[in-house]
């Protein structure tokens, strides 16, 4: 008891480099609110750093499609195991999850069976694909926070206590330095043109799709050879196969580590793989042709059970194909290359896709997200304290 207030623990689990860093900003916003609360749980550096006392870390689990996630599932299931042991020591007043939804949610059901209440933060894509699973979220979960709006209608329809509080990306997205700093740091004089590779941050997206996107910067540079490449590297890449890829083609691209969201304020365009990426990239500004592609066998895994029209954010959120979307076989250096010239300043496609990408991000709500989500998970923990918990 803090000053007549419960003091909670509370237990966090993101198993990725995304899910980490939205972790890392509620741990921020729950210990500004009430600095005496516990925290601890399955994450990464961010979360560390911003005051998760981690049991596990996720750099040793971080694996993409069906298949890559069969071929783990043993270690994967040894984790479940070593967490669930964790939770019936430590017994916290709530158990919040991150994303990571097939791990996270199969540790909920333990939560549950020991009592513990779950939060759920970004829960499954279930208006894509096994909407049933909505039913199984809200069984088990007491309360959870969606990300993205149209994310709702299917929770609600299975019952569950489903809020959407804007989008924490509202806050995080910004130039870390003014453009005239960054245009020097990066060597990227005003009038220059420049492309933003985006491979993602899994070993098994940069092995899909990096080879692609620099074959199409070698394309590009027959067209518009004054082009400048610049690869922002994601926390955990391993850099020297970036470079290893990168030599091989033959392709100028200068790997960057610092300023990513200024670097996409001075950019033309980006060839990005799928993800929250490309959101990050609309906020600043910057349109991009947007790629997928799994395993074979994911793939076709994939197909039975997914539903989409659209697959990049801005184009979900907009509900019709604002950005190009290449998928599977499509992704190929020509296309590429063709869609991404289309985006040069200039061109008046790019102005198109830009004023659509402005709408996209006005639907992302309001600033504060990370606060508010930080206090209903706060209150919920509470609730559970007051009423003697698992204790």
């Amino acid at each position: 008891m803090m000053g007549g207030r419960v003091r909670v623990k509370i237990m966090l689990s993101a198993g990725e480099v995304s899910g980490d860093l939205h972790g890392a900003r509620l741990a921020r916003a729950i210990l500004k609110r009430a600095p005496e609360t516990v925290l601890v749980g399955f994450g990464g550096t961010e979360m560390e750093q911003a005051g998760v006392a981690l049991t596990a870390d996720f750099a040793s689990y971080n694996v993409m499609g069906v298949w890559e996630v069969l071929k783990n599932l043993r270690r994967l299931r040894a984790l479940l195991d070593r967490l669930t042991a964790f939770m019936r020591e430590e017994r916290p007043d709530l158990l919040v999850l991150i994303d990571y939804p097939d791990f996270n949610w199969r540790l909920a059901a333990r939560a549950k069976k020991l009592g513990i209440p779950v939060f759920s933060y970004i829960p499954p894509s279930a208006w894509a694909w096994r909407k049933g699973r909505a039913k199984k979220c809200a069984a088990l979960a007491e309360e959870l926070v969606a990300i993205f709006p149209h994310e709702l209608p299917v929770y609600e329809a299975a019952g569950a206590h489903i809020s959407f509080v804007g989008n924490p990306l509202v806050d995080t997205v910004r130039a870390e330095i003014p453009a005239r700093e960054a245009r020097e740091r990066f060597a990227f004089p005003e009038g220059a043109h420049g492309v933003l590779l985006l491979p993602g941050s899994r070993r098994q997206e940069i092995e899909l799709l990096f080879p692609s996107m620099l074959a199409a910067a070698e394309r590009i540079l027959r067209v518009r050879p004054e082009t400048k490449f610049y690869l922002p590297v994601a926390d955990g890449v391993d850099e020297s196969a970036l470079r290893t890829a990168i030599d091989a083609a033959g392709v100028p691209v200068l790997l960057t580590h610092e300023a990513r969201y200024a670097l996409m304020g001075l950019m033309d365009a980006a060839i990005a793989t799928s993800g929250t990426v490309v959101m990050e990239a609309a906020l600043m500004g910057l349109p991009a042709v947007v790629l997928y592609r799994l395993s074979p066998l994911s793939y076709l895994i994939g197909r039975l059970l997914v539903h989409v029209d659209h697959f990049s954010l801005p184009n979900i959120l907009l509900g019709r194909g604002v950005e190009t979307e290449l998928l599977q076989d499509e992704v190929t250096p020509e296309r590429i290359a063709k869609e991404t010239l289309a985006l040069y300043r200039g061109e008046p496609h790019r102005e198109e896709t830009c004023a659509a990408l402005r709408e996209a991000c006005r639907r992302l709500g309001p600033p504060g997200a990370a606060d508010r989500v930080a206090e209903r998970i706060l209150a919920l923990a509470r609730r559970h304290a007051d009423h003697g918990g698992t204790k």
